[in-house]
C-alpha cells in the first residue's frame, strides 16, 4: 500500500500525517528536548556558585544534540515505510531532519521541504492532502 507522509516538525514536536488508500492518520510525537540548555545550580545572586557546580556548555550541547538525536530517530521509525516524505515547519529541524533521512538512505523519499510558520493539525492534514493530490 502506498503511503504519503506530511510531516510538520520543530525542535519541540512532530506532526505526521500519513495517507494512503485507506485515508489519513495524524499522529504527534513530542520531543524531549530542552529549547535552551540551561546551566544548574544555584545562581550567584541566591547563594554559593562554584563552577563545579554548573556544567560546561559542550556538556548541555552534548546533551541537546543527544535528545535531538533520539527524538529524529523516533520520527524517522515512524516514517520508515513512507513512499513520499513532504518535509515542512518554521525552524531548522526540518533540515536537520532531512540529513539524518539522508544517512539513513531515506534521502530519496522526501519530496520537498518548505518553511512555514506554526499550523493547526487539520491545517498540517489539508496541505499534505493538497501536496499529494497535485502529484498523483
Amino acid at each position: 500500500m502506498r503511503t504519503n507522509v506530511g510531516l510538520w516538525i520543530d525542535h519541540r514536536k512532530a506532526i505526521v500525517v500519513a495517507v494512503t488508500e485507506k485515508g489519513e492518520e495524524i499522529r504527534e510525537i513530542i520531543s524531549e528536548v530542552e529549547k535552551q540548555p540551561r546551566r544548574s545550580g544555584d545562581s550567584p545572586l541566591k547563594g554559593a556558585y562554584e563552577s563545579h557546580q554548573v556544567p560546561a556548555d559542550d556538556s548541555l550541547q552534548r546533551t541537546f544534540t543527544g535528545e535531538l538525536n533520539v527524538y529524529y530517530d523516533a520520527v524517522i521509525a515512524y516514517i520508515r515505510d513512507a513512499e513520499s516524505i513532504l518535509i515542512f515547519g518554521p525552524g531548522e529541524a526540518k533540515e536537520e531532519l532531512k540529513e539524518r533521512l539522508e544517512k539513513n538512505n531515506l534521502g530519496s523519499r522526501v519530496v520537498g521541504i518548505e518553511t512555514v510558520d506554526k499550523m493547526t493539525d487539520n491545517q498540517i492534514a489539508a496541505k499534505t492532502r493538497q501536496h499529494f493530490a497535485k502529484s498523483q
